[in-house]
């Protein structure tokens, strides 16, 4: 990684897990089941390790805030990562937490990128 694309790509990483975050705490609030640190933890660290794995898989530092392909493989992996990892652990995966997961993180973390789209657009016009 250039040490001018690094900067960018990690605040993409972070909003990416800050997306993760957001969708377990909002869940775990919402079902009364905790907001403690070890809960939070204990939720998240699918998703997390899912999150990593998508932007490895996609060398999503290249271009993180890019919507395709970017964007929508990390959210993909992200996904399908947690729910396996949930799966394996003996956490399950409803078919309703799926279906909540995949939405809320399909508009969080493509969400970010539009806006950042959007928002270096403008810069670029102004200029």
């Amino acid at each position: 990684m250039r040490s001018s694309t690094a900067p960018r790509a990690l605040v993409a990483l972070l909003a990416d897990l800050v997306c993760v975050l957001a969708f377990v705490v909002i869940g775990r609030a919402d079902h009364g089941t905790g907001t403690a640190l070890t809960a939070i933890a204990s939720t998240a660290w699918p998703f997390v390790v899912g999150t990593a794995l998508g932007w490895v898989v996609t060398l999503a530092w290249t271009s993180p805030a890019r919507i395709w392909p970017t964007g929508v493989f990390v959210w993909a992996v992200t996904v399908a990562g947690g729910m396996a990892l949930r799966l394996v652990t003996g956490e399950g995966a409803p078919l309703s937490f799926v279906v909540v997961t995949s939405l809320f993180l399909a508009v969080t973390m493509l969400g970010w990128r539009a806006v950042a789209l959007l928002v270096g657009k403008r810069r670029r016009d102004r200029a």
